[in-house]
């Protein structure tokens, strides 16, 4: 009993014919390639610091609208003691604080 594939034609393909099927399959399958850019130098402290502070002031007034726009029903829930918590926190404190600047420069 033959094994492999029956030839498609009336002869089997040699190993160069083989090969360059193989590679031309391979290369249809290729994803095209993405070029990835280097990253810019890396941000300072205390700017990571003060975007970190504006997306938590975000994150707050968003709970805060979330905990405007719960009914009656659900001002006892869970979820809303969790909003107020958040509403709670004294994040102006926080903002007030801004890290050293390092290396002699502050």
């Amino acid at each position: 009993m033959p094994r492999g594939r029956l030839p498609e034609g009336s002869a089997a393909l040699s190993n160069a014919e083989r090969q360059a099927r193989h590679r031309a399959r391979r290369q249809a399958r290729q994803p095209l390639l993405t070029i990835k850019r280097p990253q810019g130098a890396r941000r300072s402290r205390s700017k990571r610091w003060n975007d970190a502070l504006a997306e938590m002031l975000a994150v707050q007034a968003e709970c805060a609208a979330w905990f405007d726009a719960l009914p009656e029903s659900l001002r006892d829930s869970a979820t809303a003691m969790a909003l107020q918590d958040m509403i709670d926190l004294d994040l102006d404190a926080i903002a007030a604080i801004q890290p050293p600047r390092g290396y002699g420069r502050d």
